[in-house]
């Protein structure tokens, strides 16, 4: 069918569709059963055949997605076709470091380029529609989604999930190699009651408008195709049901036109919240709050709806939307001209795989992830003259974490530990390691073999962390630091007085022992860096890439000053050390172990010269606002700097600090160079006493630096004229 005939087919469809095939195109099961809920049977060929579905997830691979496709275009009464959906967060074949990992790379163009191979590999294995991006803020290292999404910061999550729309879907969503782009989990999730998964968010509107809604909008203005809104209860209303939120901001407001996604069992849940007491009101509450599609719902919708119909709890021209909407969708993503469009041959699925390139983009992106948080005495890089190394710790054969999906679908060579990474990079450093402990569970036998040979050794590698089972959903943790037993080690190396290297793997800041900070030479967060992680890791210590990632989220001293972030709003009593009765802690500081934007080199960057080329401002207008950046290290790097402002005095209090911009620039050794900022008026834009833009004269300072630390920036002012 030709796309142009598409609007008429789809009213045709809609015409012509039984109750019972409108609430199956409003209905996804799973095509296999990969549980992030309540367990369910999968879907049938006869629900197939029979409309009672419209949508597949977890079932993906060109032959099988074919054959399962062929019972709905073919042996189904309208010959509807299914569009096809999985989780990829990080990768298909060619894994990623995990997004909030690649946030630390504070590189839109990367965020791009990783996500357009994730959908090239995606849609020749009959996937449509990609779960991701996840722009959830987190500001609590206790949340184990952490591991998900890009951090603590509205600014810097808006521009990640601007970049991963575009590359997942560039401008056509028929285009070849293009998978259709799901922002998830509107919205707040990240801010859930201590931190803990699945509880319930309550917060002011204030809070969800300013920091936890701008990464959907931008989303949303970026074209995205469609919208999971999360399952936790917001504020007394679960967001699946919150239509004030779906509808009347997302839908009416924003003017997002496309399709929201349940989560996993979301609608039947409200009926656990308390809020709806059974099928029908539960599915009643949810479409008519704007969600189109029910995942895993336990039939919430394919029973509920009907006799919310018959009860009059909804109207038959919402269930027209919905479907609408649904098969828009479809259309959009091409399956109506042609519904195998994604099921690639066997040439063209190797062909996408067998690209060098893209393993080279891995490895360039867990180099771009890491961030080198201590390096004392110029420990790092390592030298292949080095001597001998001796490399341990729980995580020393780490494959990025992503070990059992990348060794099920990696197609090429295997993904590289850290071991045989740094093997290949110093191929003549006496390289040891200790095998056979746990990240939980480390003998006395094997502390004392680690203190043998870190007294043998030159230099100790300790590779410490978490692995990826203690992060991501249902992985929350109270005390999100390194457990017991790897402090033991960590203890008994850090006594043998070596050089001692601390990689540490996480998904998540980590709460680390004051001890462990001061007594390890260098430090380097390296998060779960996917299929490239040994090879990368290699890279860095060595020094064939100059390490350039800052932390997208602040790392506490302890837990209990979580959750902590640099935007936050000043007091009317400010933390003084001559005065009792300030805003402090009587045990530990305010400040942060490691501030956000936090992020060594094995170059010397200096920041000097701030200046603007006008001192007042009126809407309408922009302001240039230039930095001279100067290299003094010894190597060639990248430096990446950080714009803020702060709104002197405004009739709501503004935050501290509000990131409006970052850029990087390359220098040689001893090379000079210019980073230059614009930003508008608008840029000044805060929401007022109503949460209605407002752009309000005054001063505001500008301030440029390295990272959050206010002590150690730039500033000047600018004045807003009204």
């Amino acid at each position: 069918m030709a796309r142009s005939d598409e609007k008429a087919h789809i009213e045709h469809l809609i015409a012509e569709m039984t109750l019972e095939e409108k609430v199956g195109q409003l209905t996804m099961l799973s095509g296999e059963l990969v549980q992030t809920g309540p367990a369910a049977a999968p879907v049938t060929s006869e629900a197939i055949r029979e409309g009672r579905v419209g949508s597949l997830l977890n079932l993906w691979g060109a032959e099988r997605v074919r054959e399962v496709q062929r019972h709905a275009v073919e042996g189904s009464r309208l010959k509807i076709p299914l569009f096809f959906c999985l989780d990829v967060l990080y990768g298909l074949r060619t894994f990623f470091p995990i997004p909030f990992g690649e946030s630390c790379a504070f590189d839109v163009e990367l965020w791009e380029r990783t996500a357009r191979v994730a959908a090239q590999e995606c849609a020749v294995e009959g996937i449509d529609l990609n779960f991701s991006p996840m722009i959830d803020v987190a500001r609590d290292p206790r949340w184990g989604r952490t591991v998900e999404g890009p951090g603590e910061d509205a600014f810097l999550a808006a521009r990640f999930a601007e970049a991963k729309v575009r590359g997942f879907q560039i401008s056509d969503l028929a285009a070849d190699g293009v998978v259709a782009a799901t922002a998830k989990h509107l919205a707040a999730y990240g801010a859930v009651q201590a931190g803990r998964e699945y509880a319930p968010v309550d917060m002011s509107e204030r809070q969800l408008h300013e920091v936890y809604l701008p990464p959907f909008r931008a989303a949303v203005r970026a074209g995205v195709a469609a919208i999971m809104p999360a399952f936790t209860d917001f504020n007394g209303i679960p967001m699946t049901a919150n239509a004030a939120i779906l509808r009347d901001v997302v839908r009416r407001e924003w003017g997002f036109s496309g399709v929201m996604i349940s989560d996993y069992s979301a609608i039947a849940e409200l009926i656990t919240h308390g809020v709806a007491e059974d099928k029908a009101q539960a599915a009643a509450l949810a479409l008519d709050a704007g969600v189109d599609i029910d995942m895993m719902g336990h039939d919430t919708y394919f029973e509920g709806l009907p006799r919310a119909l018959d009860r009059g709890l909804v109207k038959l021209e919402t269930i027209d939307a919905a479907v609408r909407r649904v098969l828009q969708l479809k259309g959009k993503l091409g399956l109506f001209e042609d519904p195998y469009r994604r099921c690639g041959s066997p040439s063209a699925i190797a062909a996408t795989a067998a690209q060098g390139k893209r393993r080279d983009l891995a490895r360039e992106a867990a180099c771009r992830s890491f961030v080198l948080l201590k390096n004392e005495r110029d420990a790092l890089p390592l030298s292949d003259g080095q001597g001998a190394i001796a490399v341990m710790g729980p995580l020393v054969d780490a494959k990025g974490d992503a070990r059992v999906a990348v060794e099920m679908t990696e197609t090429l060579a295997k993904p590289v530990a850290v071991l045989e990474g740094l093997r290949s990079a110093l191929p003549n450093a006496r390289i040891a390691f200790t095998p056979g402990c746990t990240v939980e569970r480390i003998e006395a036998a094997e502390r004392s073999r680690a203190r043998e040979l870190a007294r043998e050794s030159d230099l100790v590698v300790l590779c410490l962390g978490e692995t990826m089972a203690m992060s991501g959903e249902a992985g929350s943790r109270g005390h999100p630091g390194l457990p017991p037993a790897q402090c033991e080690l960590a203890r008994t190396v850090l006594a043998q007085r070596k050089p001692v290297v601390i990689l540490l793997f996480s998904g998540r800041p980590l709460v680390l022992p004051e001890w462990l900070v001061e007594k390890a030479d260098a430090l380097v967060a390296a998060w779960f860096p996917g299929s490239e992680a040994g090879r990368a890791i290699g890279d860095v210590l060595t020094g064939r890439f100059n390490p350039t990632g800052r932390l997208s989220m602040s790392w506490p001293v302890d837990v209990g000053q979580i959750p902590i972030f640099f935007g936050a709003r000043p007091t009317g009593r400010p933390a003084a050390a001559s005065d009792h009765y300030t805003s402090k802690y009587l045990d530990m500081p305010n400040e942060p172990r490691f501030a956000f934007g936090h992020g060594l080199s094995y170059s010397r960057f200096e920041l000097s010269g701030l200046r603007l080329d006008r001192t007042e401002l009126r809407s309408g207008q922009t302001v240039a606002i230039s930095v001279d950046v100067a290299n003094h290290g010894p190597l060639a790097g990248e430096e990446t700097v950080l714009l803020f402002i702060r709104d002197q005095v405004s009739s709501v209090t503004r935050p501290l600090l509000e990131l409006k911009g970052f850029q990087k620039i390359s220098l040689a050794p001893a090379q000079g160079g210019t980073i230059r900022f614009i930003i508008s008026a608008e840029d000044l834009t805060f929401l007022d006493p109503d949460l209605a833009p407002q752009l309000e004269a005054g001063g505001f300072d500008i301030l440029v630096g390295q990272s959050a630390d206010r002590n150690k920036m730039l500033s000047t002012q600018i004045e807003l004229i009204a």
